[in-house]
Formats: C-alpha cells, structure tokens, sequence
C-alpha cells in the first residue's frame, strides 16, 4: 500500500529548508485569487489559514486565498510595510488546477460548452451571484471557479439580461460545434415531460450503473416529449420507429446514440410495463469503422514531462500505467495500490467487475511522494476542498500538457488507455493478458489494437520502392 502520513497542523512553509526564504512579503492578486509569499512565521501562516478556503501551493510555494470581498484588504493591511511586492492584474486571468480562463474585469463571459452546458464567468459581484442563483438549476463549480447551467436559449437570454441589469458587458463564446444537431433542451420546452418515475425506480431495482440511469432518462425523455401530445403507453410501434427515423435522418445521431434510445425505449415497454420483446427494424447507416487515436511512447514522456504539478503528474502516470478509463482514476482509492506485488486494484469497473491491472516502478516512486505532500484522505486523488477529483479537472490538465507540447492529435484521457494497450502489444504481450488488464469482456473489443500497431511495418517493403531500378531518374 502507499503509506498515507499522518495529519499535521505544522505549517508546511516551516516544514521546508531555508532556501526558500524570503525578507517581506510578496502579494499577487490576479482574477479571484491572491498569492502570498512570504519567509517562515507561524504567526503569519496562522493569519492566512484564518481565511476560508485558504490553501498551500507546494509547487508555486504560496498560499492561496480567494480574491472576494475585502480579502486583498485585510492582508495588506495585516502586513503593512512588510510588503515588498504587490502586483495586481486587471485583467481576470483564473489559473486552477486545469485550465486557464481570461477575461476583462467588466464582463460576463458565457461559454457555451458543445451545446450541453453553459459555463458562466465574472468577477464577483453579490448582486450577480444572487441573479444566477435564481436561474434554476445552476451550479457553482469550484474546480473551474466559474457557474454552470444546462444550455437553453431561456438561459442565454436570462444571463444577457443579468449583464445588462448589473452594467457589465456581456460576451458569449461556442466553445464546440455540435456534430449533430442538438436535441431541444427541456428548459425551452413549456410542456416538458419527466421521465416516469417507475422507469427510474427499475433502472435502480436491476442494479443499472447511475451513468446509464442518466442516460436512458435522458433519451426517453427526448422520445416521449417528440410525442408531447400523446399518453405514453399508447405510442405505437410505428410511431416509435419514426422517432428513430428522425434521429438518424433529422438530428444525424451517431449509430451509438441511436442504439442507446432503442434500448431506452425498449426497457420502458418490455421491462417496465412487461410487454413482449419488440425489434425495431429502420434502415441504419454503414458501422462507422473508426480506430482510436493513439499516442506513441514518445509523445507518451513528453505530455509526461510536460506536466510539472506533482498531482497532475501522479494522475496521468497512473491512468497510462495502468490503462485506465477515467471514471477508474476518479474512484481509485488508496488502498487499492498494492506495492508489494505492483498492482492496482480496480473495484467495480465498467459492467461492475473487479479486476487487477498494472503498476509501473516509476509510477509508485511519483505516487508515494504525492501522497507525503498532498495527503489523500480516502480518495486517491482528492479535489481541493477534499472529495473526488473531478473527471473534468483531469480532461483539461491533459489538454494543456498536449497543448504545451504541440501535439496535433486529438487527444483524450482515454487515449492514454488506448496507448497503453497497443504498447503493450507492440511490446510482445499476449493479448488475452491486454484483455484482462483492460477489463474488456469479448476479445474482440481488445482486437482492434492489432489494427493500429505498427509492429512489424520496419520490416515491410514498399512495392514501389522495389520498381525503383525501373524507374526513368528525374533531375
């Protein structure tokens, strides 16, 4: 196991060597953080953990305090001619964990997030804050530091009227077009419809996973309210089969999603109400054959090397040694490191099966000093305010690594999965053994690396490098 230390309340400026040592006090405030530098006193460390969500910053070696109400004040009044440095940046620049957003002090800037989900920033403001609340259901997300809301065109217009009422300039950015056309959202629906509780209650009752409980009542949401008119358990199979005919011709869904509202629907009428087995027979497009993307081991160190924040670090050397998917780095808990015999410990994975994967040397050395100097309590990663790490958090520090180092592919977390398993091919593994430490139930699904190695091709003539010699040179 990874040994978690102990719980201390020394302050951990006073826990490190002297080199670190600073003669005042250096004060940066940018966006909705200050960063405090300053040489060893625990009465001032003392001062600064007075702060609600105060927190140390082991690699930029300062605390960070949230730049609201007369925080910025406070410290500069506390420190008085202490001070050496105070620099403050107009312009907004939030710098979490994961990505960096900017914006101007006197806006309110929308993202509209591939037209799921709007993500709202601004300098704080009470009167702002108290008018989001309002627009139900929104939420504040503290690992972005910025407020979230489903997308709606009622919510664009709500949040332009907030910018106009509270003098601030209002700006909206597509951060994605959609593949496909997007379904309406039930917010610009007057009549929507809940999915039926009994249809949850079930998905519940057969142990389905919250992400496919999700999932489902989403797309049979989308079907009953296609059908907003009619009583639920009176739609016909034509009706029904038109619904799919729309899907693929008017909203061009994947065949994926396409497969997920037909099971949706099905387990409504078969499972729930127990009707008889029903197979709905549309015209679908060709399979789409796509292969993954994969890195090679090269891009592999540089995204890795890239990465100087010891958590981030620690994250994505762990889901690339142990080829695992995203929601499996979330769950991992500490005790499901096994040093001894250098194993991870996958508990209820995708389809709710246990399984062991691997764990690289270099992995666990990385592992073990972030665990001295973050200090997990349960969770193996654990967000700032204590909790799971956000999968979010993790899709964005790999953007910003690949971005960093100039990578053109369209990189993911599950890519490092999918590299991991066609490194290992490439590398002479069995693939009953890929299959095994993916988790994949048929080896089918584990069958597709052979389709992207490249072992072997050095050994591979080109047919027309071997017509060379008939060839007409050309100056």
């Amino acid at each position: 196991m990874v040994n978690t230390p102990g719980q201390s309340d020394t302050c951990l400026v006073c826990a490190e060597p002297s080199v670190n040592y600073r003669r005042g006090v250096e004060i940066m405030a940018a966006g909705k953080q200050i960063l405090v530098a300053l040489s060893k006193n625990e009465a001032d460390c003392q001062f600064l953990r007075s702060f609600r969500y105060y927190r140390w910053d082991q690699n930029k070696f300062c605390w960070i305090i949230p730049n609201w109400k007369n925080n910025l004040e406070l410290i500069k009044s506390y420190f008085g001619n202490r001070v050496t440095k105070l620099e403050i940046i107009e312009s907004c620049t939030l710098e979490t964990d994961i990505v960096q957003t900017a914006f101007a002090p006197n806006q309110l800037l929308v993202i509209n997030h591939s037209f799921r989900q709007l993500k709202v920033f601004f300098r704080y403001q009470k009167e702002v804050v108290h008018l989001i609340k309002i627009l139900s259901p929104s939420k504040w997300r503290n690992d972005e530091q910025c407020w979230v809301l489903p997308f709606s065109e009622r919510f664009v217009h709500a949040l332009q009227n907030i910018a106009d009422q509270t003098e601030l300039d209002f700006v909206y950015r597509e951060e994605r077009k959609p593949e496909i056309k997007p379904r309406i959202s039930k917010y610009d629906l007057p009549d929507h419809r809940k999915c039926p509780e009994e249809f949850t209650e079930k998905l519940k009752e057969l142990r389905y996973s919250d992400r496919t409980l999700k999932t489902y009542s989403e797309m049979f949401e989308e079907f009953i309210n296609y059908y907003s008119g009619e009583d639920i358990n009176s739609i016909s199979e034509e009706r029904i089969i038109a619904f799919l005919r729309y899907l693929v011709n008017e909203r061009n869904v994947s065949i994926s999603y396409q497969n997920q509202s037909i099971n949706a629907i099905k387990f409504y009428y078969e499972r729930v109400l127990g009707g008889s087995r029903k197979i709905y027979t549309i015209d679908r497009p060709r399979q789409e054959k796509a292969l993954p993307e994969v890195l090679s081991e090269e891009e592999v160190a540089a995204i890795l090397n890239a990465t100087v924040n010891l958590k981030h670090k620690a994250l994505l050397m762990t889901i690339y040694s142990g080829g695992l998917r995203i929601s499996e780095a979330v769950n991992m808990k500490i005790k499901d490191i096994d040093s001894k015999r250098m194993q991870i410990r996958i508990e209820q994975g995708k389809g709710k099966k246990d399984r062991y994967t691997l764990l690289g040397r270099e992995t666990l050395r990385i592992l073990r000093k972030y665990v001295r100097e973050y200090r997990p309590k349960e969770w193996m990663f654990e967000g700032s305010a204590g909790g799971q790490y956000s999968t979010r958090s993790i899709q964005n520090i790999l953007k910003k690594a690949v971005t960093e180092v100039g990578i053109k592919k369209n990189v993911t977390v599950h890519t490092l999965r999918h590299s991991f398993a066609t490194h290992l091919l490439e590398a002479g593994t069995d693939l009953r053994y890929i299959q095994s430490l993916l988790g994949h139930e048929s080896i089918k699904t584990t069958e597709i690396y052979t389709h992207i190695t490249t072992k072997g091709f050095d050994q591979i003539e080109n047919p027309l490098d071997r017509l060379n010699r008939h060839l007409s040179p050309m100056d």
